[in-house]
Parts: structure tokens; sequence; C-alpha cells
């Protein structure tokens, strides 16, 4: 018959094993519902809500080192796959509004200037080319959306700071298909030395077509970060939305998506870098 020493031994064994199976269970519910997270320092990604599909575990990549899209991320960045309806605020901007860009701790991966803050037009877009090694993309930037973060992105441009920077990160799992640029270290840490206010709104869904920027998963995280929307997206309304993609480059992140990504940012956040390499070497302003 057991001892009183050896039931408790026991008892705390079995606890454990409870403790660390209830662990796991959360550790794997997190990475259900969310591919994002980290603090200021640490990578910002994009994160994806799919509350009726399952990330795709790719065992098959085990020993491999590279991975062409599946059927499913292929179909998706399909060129006769129609771009979404760009979004609308359901209750219009005012001609301005206050923009502000607190600093943070981390110092800007370029030497820039913040763009300037307090009264910013939310009327009108602004055309922008980014020249990259992989095709040209043509954005569309629009205030009304999101007036601050227009702003910002075009001061960033007109100062250099996208100049030869990589797009460290894609994305073809099913729900969520993006590609990630912005950072000029290409390490996913790197930003502007401040941070943007989010504008985002309940009704904001996401899809083919459409540019929006990354964040820490904390609120008014973003800064310089922003990811190209190729194909089926599922995410929650936390990623502002501020421009559109041109036919040409959807065609161009079409034949970046098929071409899969190497799996080394697996299994979070997720991705990994383009197999086929894509660096913004300059962004022309075209119309403001």
């Amino acid at each position: 018959m057991p001892t009183n020493a050896q039931r408790r031994e026991a008892a705390k064994r079995k606890l454990d094993r409870q403790l660390a199976r209830r662990a796991e269970r959360a550790k794997a519910r997190r990475r259900r519902y969310t591919v994002a997270g980290g603090v200021a320092a640490v990578v910002l990604v994009v994160g994806i809500v799919a509350l009726t599909l399952t990330l795709r575990h790719r065992d098959q990549r085990a020993g491999t080192t590279a991975k062409p899209a599946t059927s499913a991320s292929t179909s998706a960045a399909a060129p006769n796959h129609k771009p979404v309806t760009a979004p609308v605020r359901p209750k219009p901007l005012p001609a301005s509004v206050d923009c502000q860009y607190p600093a943070t701790q981390q110092p800007s991966a370029r030497r820039v200037r913040p763009p300037l803050a307090g009264s910013t037009s939310a009327r009108g877009t602004a055309q922008v080319t980014l020249h990259t090694s992989a095709g040209t993309m043509g954005l569309t930037l629009d205030r009304a959306l999101a007036p601050c973060t227009v702003n910002s992105f075009l001061s960033l441009a007109q100062q250099g700071f996208y100049a030869n920077s990589p797009c460290h990160r894609l994305v073809t799992d099913p729900g969520l298909h993006v590609l990630q640029c912005g950072d000029p270290t290409g390490s996913g840490t790197g930003g502007p030395g401040y941070t943007i206010p989010d504008e985002v709104f309940p009704e904001l869904t996401y899809g083919r077509g459409l540019v929006a920027m990354a964040n820490t998963g904390q609120p008014d995280s973003g800064g310089s970060q922003f990811f190209l929307i190729y194909g089926q997206t599922q995410l929650p309304p936390r990623y502002t939305v501020f421009a559109t993609i041109s036919a040409t480059g959807l065609k161009a992140l079409d034949r970046i998506a098929k071409a899969g990504d190497d799996g080394s940012l697996e299994p979070s956040p997720g991705g990994g870098k383009p197999i086929t390499p894509v660096t913004i070497t300059s962004v022309d302003v075209t119309a403001t």
C-alpha cells in the first residue's frame, strides 16, 4: 500500500501533467486564433483571427528549406481573382484631423524626420509607385480612410526610408495571404522611431488588393511596416487600411506568392522569407 508521501508525490505528478496539458492547449488556441504579438522591440506582424479556418500545418517542411505555395494559396493569388472593393468609412472624417506621432524608445532604422503633426487633410488621394526587384507596384493612398497613416507613409517615402529595403515576410496560409515590407533592416523589428495612431472602424474588412499597416498587437503601435494583400485574408479590424494596389502590382504579387516562402518564420508568426527575393529599390510619389 502506498505511503502518504508516495500518494502526495503521485498527486503532485498528476497536477503537473494537468497544468502542462492546459498550457499546451492554451498555446495551441493562441496559435489558432492569432498570429500576432510582441512588443515594440519585437517583430511587427500581421495578426489573424480565423473562426472557421484552422491554419494549415506544414509538416512536409521537415527536412526542407523551401516550399512552393499550395494549390489553395495559388488559387487565391490567381490573376483572375478580382480585388475587393476598397473600404469606405461608414461615417466620413472631417476635412482635417489632428495627427500625432509619439517617439518610441527604439531608434529609427534610418535617420528620418517624423512627419508634420497637427492638422492633417482627410481629403483626396496620393499616387505612389513601389519599384521592386520583383516588379512595379502602384499604390493609391486614400486620406479619407487613414489621413495620419497616409501622411506618415508619404513622409517616409519622400525621405528615402523605404529605398533598398527588403520585404522580409510572405505568408501563403489559408486565411492570410500577405507580403510584409517596410523594415529597412529586413529583420522585422525595424521602424521609424515613432508610432502612428490606429485608424480603424468596426466594419473594416480585408482582401485582395488592399494595403494595411502592421503593428505589434498593441493599440496605436504601427510604424513603417505594412502588408500587401494578394488573396483571401481574414483579420479583425485592428490593422489600418490606407491604400489599394494596381493591377500590375497584383500580378507581381501573384508571381511572388506562387513561388512560396522558405518557412523560416514557422510556426509563429508564420510564413517566411519569399523564395523570390523582394527588395523595394525606390519609391516614387507621383501625385499628392
